[in-house]
């Protein structure tokens, strides 16, 4: 990601693949979320997935070995996790030598910088193989200008992290797209980038510059044309409200959908914090996201209905829309209640 001729280029990506993906000893599928996204938006660059002894999630995929991976093909291991910090523990440490050894190229989302850490820094130097770290941002990102930018865009937002507001937004940039519409995934957290091969790790910029990284992230573009940006976090998280909200004022959505998940009652990775309800979502998104886009709305709401069959999942969407007023639909589901959805974010 570099600055060209006064404008930014997010750049394009080249990663050694396909992908073993490495799950850690993840026990909550919310933490397993690179992962996860991986598997399900680009299944093509996936080998299999490897877990360390106590882990308990995973991404449907052959579990293998890093030698029976690398005998499939496998050039990369992923590290599919993002827990809280975006740490590497040293419980991993073994696992990723043996990886390099066994002649992977590493991949890390993470906040800790594979780099930084002497071990395998020497373990690859001696083998040959790359240290790959996606969540770095691009140096010189300039601090926000307000400026109303053409073209037109939609955000996720959410009740909480870690709940679907990828997902929706690759699922509807998809979807516009089968339409006929012109308009771009953009991502702003490492996964949506592995899949997207370019973006902006937006919780890794300093946070004065945060608005700025995300007007650099959805710039000028035609008037038809839609950015569909993944959104970070909650404006109710005590960690990452402050990410979201500069994702909120850079971006400037004309629209945003937000997304829940059925069941979830408290903040993930923090105790003592109740979810907040959707409608305060809404209030407090349109309150916030006035301030660079007076005509901001919601069109309706995505939900995370994993957890339910398909009828109960039915019956929750049509009970929910009763209730708030607003299309509500699973974008994985898809569906007439995922078209009511689509056609709101459009009118």
């Amino acid at each position: 990601m570099t600055m060209q001729s006064g404008r930014f280029d997010l750049g394009t990506l080249i990663l050694p693949r396909p992908y073993l993906l490495f799950l850690g000893d993840a026990t909550e599928r919310g933490f397993a979320k690179t992962a996860l996204g991986l598997a399900d938006w680009a299944p093509d660059l996936c080998i299999g997935e490897y877990g360390l002894p106590g882990c308990t999630v995973t991404a449907g995929l052959p579990r293998l070995t890093p030698a029976e991976a690398r005998e499939k093909g496998a050039r990369a291991l992923v590290i599919g996790v993002a827990n809280v910090g975006g740490v590497i523990p040293d419980q991993w440490m073994d696992a990723l030598v043996d990886a390099l050894e066994q002649g992977f190229d590493l991949v890390s989302g993470m906040h800790a910088k594979l780099v930084s850490f002497p071990r395998l820094a020497q373990v690859a130097a001696q083998t040959g193989r790359q240290l790959i770290d996606i969540r770095t941002p691009p140096q010189g990102i300039p601090i926000a200008t307000g400026r109303k930018r053409s073209g037109k865009r939609l955000l996720t937002v959410g009740t909480d992290c870690a709940l679907g507001k990828k997902y929706t937004a690759l699922a509807i940039a998809d979807a516009f797209k089968a339409r006929g519409i012109d308009a771009d995934f953009r991502a702003s957290g490492q996964t949506g980038i592995m899949i997207a091969g370019s973006g902006m790790p937006m919780d890794c910029v300093i946070s004065d510059f945060l608005a700025g990284a995300a007007e650099i992230l959805s710039p000028d573009a035609p008037p038809e044309h839609w950015d569909v940006i993944e959104g970070q976090g909650s404006l109710f998280h005590p960690a990452y409200a402050t990410v979201s909200l500069g994702l909120l004022h850079g971006s400037q959505p004309d629209v945003f959908v937000v997304c829940h998940e059925v069941g979830r009652t408290q903040i993930l990775g923090v105790n003592g914090y109740t979810l907040p309800s959707i409608p305060q979502v809404i209030e407090q998104t349109i309150a916030m996201g006035r301030l660079t886009n007076s005509a901001i709305r919601c069109a309706g709401i995505s939900l995370n209905s994993s957890s339910l069959d398909d009828a109960a999942a039915t019956v929750e969407i049509e009970r929910l829309s009763a209730e708030l007023g607003y299309p509500v639909a699973d974008p994985i589901r898809r569906g007439p209640a995922f078209d009511r959805l689509l056609d709101a974010c459009l009118s």
